[in-house]
C-alpha cells in the first residue's frame, strides 16, 4: 500500500479539491493580522502550553512526560450526544467538561496514589480500573471507554518494549519532530489517523503530532526545547479549531454542509464532508502561518519563528473562550479515537 502524503501535503491536496469547505483568501489575511498584534506576547510561545493547561504537572518533574503520553493517547472524542448531558471531572474546586476531564482525573488519580503514568501499571491495567480512573462526577460517563482502555494498553506495551518510559521510546527519533511523528504512528496503531480521499491515501495525524507538540512543551520549559523540524507540524484537525476557523472568516462551508451539520448528522470517519472539513483547517493555518511570517519579515525585518503549532495552541483556548459567540456555528460530529 502506498505511503500517505504527510498531514501538510494532505492539506493542501484536499483544500485543492474540496467540494463543501473552502479557505477564504479575506479570513486568512484577518487571522494573520489578529495574530501579528499578539506576535510578543506569551500566547505565541511553548511557554504557553502551560497556561494553557494548568492540570498538568510541573514540566521539571519526573511524571511530566509519561502523563502527557498518557493524555494523548485517550485525548479523543469528548463531545457528548446531548449538550445538557456532559461528563464532567471536578478537581480542586474546578469542574471541567470536554478534554479538561481527561487531564482532571488523571492528575486526580495520581494525588489518590494510582500509578496511572506508570507503563508497567497502564499497560495491564483493567477497564474497571480504568474507568474508575476516568469515572465522571454526574450520571454521564466519559464516552469510548472500552476504546480508551485499548489505545492506552496498546501504548503502554509499547513504552515496555523500548526502554519502559515515554522519554526512552522518543529518543530513538532524536530531535526531530518529523522523526517523532513518523516514529510513533510506525510503532502505535491508535495513532494512524489516516484516511483516503479521491483516491489519494492521506494523512492528519492529530494526536501523534500535539504528542510531539505537548512533549516540546514540556523540554522547552525544561530549557531543553532544542526540537528541530517543529515547523513540520501542522495544526491539530479536531472538531473544535474548524469552528473558531469558520468563526474567524479563514474557513467558510457549503450551505449544504451547514445546514447537515446544523441537523446533528453524524459524519463517518473517513467520510469526504469529515475530511474536507479537517483537511482545510490544516492548510487554512499553514496559510495564515505564512502569512503571519510575512508580515513579520516585511514589517519587523525579523525572522519569524510561530509555528502551526503554536498557533493551534492559541486557537484551542480562543475556542473555548469564545463559545457563547460561536454558539451558532455547528462543530462537526464524528465518534473516533483520532481526534
Amino acid at each position: 500500500m502506498e505511503a500517505p502524503l504527510f498531514p501538510r501535503e494532505s492539506g493542501q491536496f484536499i483544500a485543492e479539491r474540496s467540494r463543501d469547505v473552502f479557505v477564504e483568501e479575506a479570513g486568512v489575511q484577518k487571522v494573520a493580522e489578529m495574530l501579528y498584534a499578539l506576535r510578543h506576547s506569551d500566547d505565541l510561545t511553548a511557554s504557553g502550553w502551560k497556561k494553557a493547561n494548568p492540570l498538568a504537572p510541573e514540566p521539571t518533574s519526573d511524571q511530566a512526560l509519561n502523563w502527557v503520553f498518557v493524555v494523548d493517547t485517550m485525548n479523543f472524542s469528548f463531545w457528548p450526544e446531548k449538550e445538557t448531558q456532559q461528563c464532567e471531572v471536578t478537581y480542586k474546586g474546578t469542574t471541567y467538561t470536554g478534554y479538561m476531564t481527561l487531564c482532571a482525573a488523571i492528575t486526580r488519580a495520581m494525588e489518590e496514589g494510582i500509578p496511572i503514568t506508570d507503563p508497567k501499571y497502564f499497560s495491564q491495567i483493567s477497564v474497571e480500573e480504568l474507568g474508575h480512573v476516568l469515572r465522571s462526577d454526574n450520571e454521564t460517563p466519559m464516552p469510548m471507554l472500552l476504546e480508551r482502555h485499548q489505545a492506552l494498553t496498546e501504548g503502554g506495551r509499547v513504552l515496555l518494549d523500548h526502554g519502559g518510559s515515554f522519554r526512552s521510546f522518543i529518543s530513538q527519533a532524536g530531535n526531530d519532530a518529523r522523526k517523532m511523528v513518523e516514529l510513533i504512528v510506525q510503532k502505535i496503531p491508535s495513532y494512524r489517523d489516516e484516511a483516503t480521499y479521491e483516491g489519494k491515501r492521506i494523512s492528519l495525524y492529530k494526536r501523534a503530532q500535539i504528542l510531539v507538540a505537548d512533549f516540546w512543551g514540556v523540554m522547552e520549559a525544561r530549557g531543553h526545547g532544542d526540537i528541530v523540524n517543529m515547523d513540520w507540524l501542522t495544526m491539530f484537525a479536531d472538531y473544535r479549531v474548524p469552528q473558531a476557523l469558520i468563526y474567524l472568516g479563514a474557513l467558510r462551508y457549503s450551505d449544504t454542509l451547514m445546514q447537515t451539520l446544523k441537523d446533528g448528522e453524524l459524519l463517518c470517519s473517513g467520510d469526504r464532508r469529515e475530511v474536507e472539513i479537517r483537511g482545510c483547517s490544516i492548510w487554512s493555518v499553514e496559510l495564515i502561518k505564512d502569512r503571519l511570517c510575512k508580515l513579520v519579515q516585511e514589517r519587523d525585518r525579523q525572522t519569524c519563528d510561530v509555528n502551526s503549532a503554536i498557533i493551534d495552541f492559541y486557537l484551542w483556548p480562543y475556542a473555548k473562550q469564545h463559545h457563547k459567540e460561536m454558539a451558532h456555528i455547528p462543530i462537526h460530529h464524528t465518534r473516533c479515537i483520532y481526534y
